[in-house]
């Protein structure tokens, strides 16, 4: 069953843009159009995935960037032979 695309967001960073904002939970769902429920568990890490017409109304409605609202790639790291 194919699964439609998702986009990985950091909820500590919607969070602290919103508040930079001066918006509360409540205007910033009503602004994006999404409910005041679900963007309480984007913010607390509850749900980490948003559909990409949901992540775009919220950023538009936060009027910021990719690079502030998406979770970073987990870091790889490779181990060097001596």
């Amino acid at each position: 069953m194919h699964q439609p695309p998702t986009i990985e967001v950091d909820g500590d960073a919607i969070r602290e843009e919103r508040m930079q904002a001066g918006l509360e939970i409540s205007e910033l769902a009503e602004r994006a159009g999404i409910s005041r429920r679900y963007l309480s568990h984007l913010e607390n890490g509850t749900r980490t995935r948003m559909r990409p017409r949901r992540y775009v109304a919220l950023r538009t409605a936060l009027n910021t960037t990719d690079e502030c609202l998406r979770l970073a790639p987990p870091r790889t790291t490779t181990h060097l032979k001596e």
